[in-house]
């Protein structure tokens, strides 16, 4: 997004670069944009200014309300009586799996807004008499995780996979020490094999029968 100002900028330079005996596309692409971004800008000969910011858009359907923020604060941080039937299913697990795509290295809106509901104080952890954090889930043995990726693995690892790191790492400081945890990966799901998809499913199929 480029602020009006920059974009006038923009296209004074263009102007004069083709004044000057220059190329269109040859000057916008000094500038990093394309002739067609030009255009756009300049459409019927006036300059026109970014949109974007003046396009009235929905609340996300997974974002916390008003109400559930002030909640999460209080001594009945649950509002919504199916979000509470999570949570009692979740305190009673010993094991939680956890099957979603990758997005952008990190965990789709949906689950996201699902851990930010259901894991709230008194679920995910609690505070003890001194008012430090503790587990909340400690009868939750196992922690899995099964994710598919639109990257080779080496990429997602340079990236750091947020939503690993989210499963493996953060949830488990919500149960305890004796917690395992278990990643499976499915990498460049775009370009693998339906024999390379078999495997991996009977992969999974295999380790997830032999939890205990």
């Amino acid at each position: 997004m480029i602020s009006t100002p920059h974009r006038q900028t923009a296209i004074a330079l263009i102007n004069d670069a083709v004044t000057a005996g220059a190329r269109q596309a040859k000057a916008c692409a000094e500038l990093k944009i394309s002739d067609r971004t030009l255009r756009r800008w300049t459409k019927d000969g006036q300059m026109h200014a970014d949109q974007r910011p003046l396009v009235l858009r929905s609340e996300p359907a997974n974002k916390l309300s008003a109400e559930e923020r002030a909640a999460y604060h209080g001594d009945e941080p649950i509002l919504d009586p199916v979000v509470g039937l999570h949570a009692d299913a979740v305190l009673a697990a010993e094991a939680l799996v956890f099957v979603y795509p990758t997005w952008w290295s990190g965990l789709p809106a949906i689950l996201k807004g699902w851990l930010d509901r259901v894991l709230v104080p008194g679920v995910g952890f609690r505070f003890d008499e001194k008012g430090k954090v503790r587990p909340g889930l400690g009868q939750v043995r196992h922690l899995v995780g099964i994710s598919t990726y639109g990257s080779p693995r080496w990429y997602v690892r340079l990236v750091n996979d947020n939503g690993r790191r989210t499963i493996t790492r953060a949830l488990r400081l919500s149960c305890g020490f004796r917690v395992r945890s278990h990643w499976h990966g499915l990498y460049a799901i775009d370009t693998s094999t339906a024999a390379e998809r078999a495997e991996f499913a009977a992969r999974v199929e295999s380790r997830m029968a032999d939890l205990r």
